[in-house]
């Protein structure tokens, strides 16, 4: 009898869909499929030996950090993560206010009150999440485990396979590539890409604040130092997302956290008052680009997460379209015909097509006010502030983005 842990037994695995990556998104494709009744494969990279597992509680913050909206948490809540997210380290935002530059700079303020929610959106570290998707995975049904190198993907009419570098083969009949930007499975696929790189680099670290933050979360449009973004975290404590150009970024990065805290002084010091680095050392950085898939799936592939697409962060939502793909992906997988594979071409069509206008809104709003608010003009200045203002005074209006932002 063969033993079940040897390599010749698992030189074949087979299940209906296998999912590549191993992130927060990659983790609820697996989840949220497997409870709708998918056998899954959840195919990781291979991991360096971790240390003893460390109480969040005892742990610093995290330097990255996620806006998640209500569809990002009517998911999790529906997968039962929500709740198993350590609520003490999840900040409830409150209220939304943004400022122009230059001497006369618009603004525009949103509130739960006036978008008549609960809460705008919740902060919370990639940590937090992560664990929170782990622990439910290790009870869920259906889902199983491999760690690998991916070295070839072999489409056919029948389904798939993933070739891993020790000879091992994953046959299913979805991938699903949650892989990230630089995704291995787009690649596979000769899915086409246009990309453009934003010539900034977003710079995070975590402070506290003098002044209570009230929930509000604040970003400042400064044109020629970019978008500074200081988001809510639980007590007297902020995220920084500084999204810098390159010059700009290479100095921060060069500065301690304290010489960032003196420069956030010139935006934030009214409202919140001193910043005092949380932990000194912790300041990170990482490119902003823009990346557009010609597609979201192909034959036998469906693309979730930064593999279909990636925008700036300065409107906070690249995770939670995500987190739409992922629900949108286990919706239209679970109505098809019963006669129909879940890897049929036709179905994959449908959540394209279902995701391409949120996605596509999401991409043309973030690189047109990347591009409007990263140019360094006066008369566009004057413009732009003369919008923030305008569309502050137009409280339909104002309501239907912030409902569109909450993903409700």
């Amino acid at each position: 009898m063969t033993n079940p842990s040897s390599p010749a037994a698992l030189r074949v695995i087979e299940s209906d869909i296998c999912i590549v990556g191993n992130g927060a998104i990659a983790k609820t494709a697996a989840l949220g499929l497997a409870q709708a009744g998918f056998s899954v494969t959840l195919l990781a990279p291979p991991s360096y030996p971790a240390g003893p597992a460390a109480n969040t509680a005892d742990l610093g913050w995290d330097a990255r950090v996620y806006a998640l909206n209500h569809t990002a948490h009517n998911l999790l809540s529906a997968l039962k993560v929500w709740h198993a997210l350590d609520q003490a380290r999840v900040a409830p935002v409150d209220a939304m206010i943004v400022h122009g530059d230059g001497a006369n700079a618009g603004g525009l303020a949103f509130d739960a009150y006036g978008a008549h929610t609960g809460t705008l959106a919740w902060i919370m570290e990639d940590r937090n999440l992560g664990q929170a998707l782990d622990a439910a995975l290790k009870f869920a049904q259906n889902v199983r485990f491999v760690e690998g190198r991916a070295t070839g993907l072999l489409r056919a009419d029948d389904g798939a396979t993933v070739h891993l570098d020790d000879g091992t083969c994953i046959k299913s009949e979805l991938v699903v590539g949650a892989d990230g930007a630089q995704s291995w499975v787009r690649g596979q696929c000769d899915i086409g890409l246009d990309y453009r790189s934003y010539n900034q680099r977003a710079v995070v670290s975590n402070f506290a604040c003098e002044k209570p933050h009230h929930g509000a979360a604040c970003q400042w449009f400064t044109g020629a130092e970019g978008i500074v973004a200081l988001l809510p975290l639980p007590g007297n404590q902020v995220s920084l997302v500084w999204s810098a150009p390159e010059v700009l970024a290479d100095t921060l990065r060069a500065e301690s956290a304290q010489q960032i805290a003196d420069r956030l002084a010139v935006y934030a010091a009214d409202r919140l008052g001193v910043l005092t680095p949380l932990q000194p050392e912790l300041v990170r950085d990482f490119p902003l680009r823009l990346l557009r898939p010609h597609a979201m799936s192909a034959p036998r592939v469906a693309l979730v997460g930064d593999a279909a697409h990636v925008v700036h962060p300065l409107a906070g939502h690249g995770m939670n379209l995500g987190f739409a793909d992922v629900a949108q992906l286990i919706k239209t997988l679970s109505e098809r015909e019963a006669q129909r594979s879940i890897g049929d071409t036709r179905v994959l069509a449908r959540y394209e097509r279902a995701r391409k206008e949120d996605v596509l809104l999401m991409q043309l709003t973030t690189d047109g006010l990347a591009r409007l608010f990263g140019a360094d003009m006066e008369p566009l200045r004057v413009v732009r502030n003369l919008g923030l203002n305008l569309l502050d005074k137009l409280p339909v209006l104002k309501r239907r983005l912030i409902s569109h932002a909450m993903g409700k």
